[in-house]
């Protein structure tokens, strides 16, 4: 593994922590929240995907062996994914505005955004962000980022669960009428 693409991957990590932090600074104030148990599920299980793919103790036996034969390529597709995925997701944060939330919420004045990456899938920022995961662990090429990927994707699915019901009840038909022109997380796929 080329430690310079780990470092380019945990600096844009950190530099798509800015945008969110910066942006969560202006979001509209919240009308309606998911339960506090759903969201302790999803802190939950993103704090363990952390833990588990990115701390010292469990980078040990299985979990610290590669799973892809190490090389230069491996290391730059998985950079690439990993830029990719958090353009992608950035886009789609910035086209969210001010209805963001990290939670799932309703906002007072929330508005259907259906243009940018929301025209492409209805989750971009799920999506960028389940493609940028894959590719950190592509470029880290450990079987314990696999496992990050696993856990991402349960907090991802926990999550659209939850939204995509308050969406349908904040809505109503424009939103099932959106559902069924655009795709979750993969165009013209799922």
């Amino acid at each position: 593994m080329l430690p310079d693409v780990r470092n380019i991957v945990a600096c844009l990590w950190g530099a798509a922590g800015v945008v969110w932090f910066v942006g969560a600074l202006g979001a509209k104030r919240t009308a309606r929240i998911q339960t506090r148990s759903s969201r302790l599920l999803q802190l939950a299980l993103a704090a363990l995907a952390l833990a588990i793919g990115f701390a010292k103790p469990f980078q040990f036996g299985l979990l610290a062996k590669p799973f892809v034969p190490a090389s230069a390529s491996t290391a730059y597709a998985g950079l690439f994914a990993t830029l990719l995925g958090i353009g992608f997701a950035v886009w789609a944060r910035l086209s969210l505005g001010r209805n963001w939330s990290g939670a799932v919420t309703v906002k007072i004045d929330h508005t259907l955004i259906k243009n940018g990456p929301y025209a492409i899938v209805r989750h971009p920022i799920y999506s960028g962000f389940l493609l940028a995961v894959l590719g950190t662990a592509i470029a880290f090429n450990e079987v314990r980022v696999l496992v990050t990927v696993a856990l991402a994707f349960v907090h991802v699915w926990t999550k659209v669960r939850i939204e995509e019901r308050l969406m349908a009840e904040e809505f109503g038909s424009e939103y099932t009428e959106y559902c069924r022109h655009v795709k979750a997380f993969i165009p013209f796929v799922y």
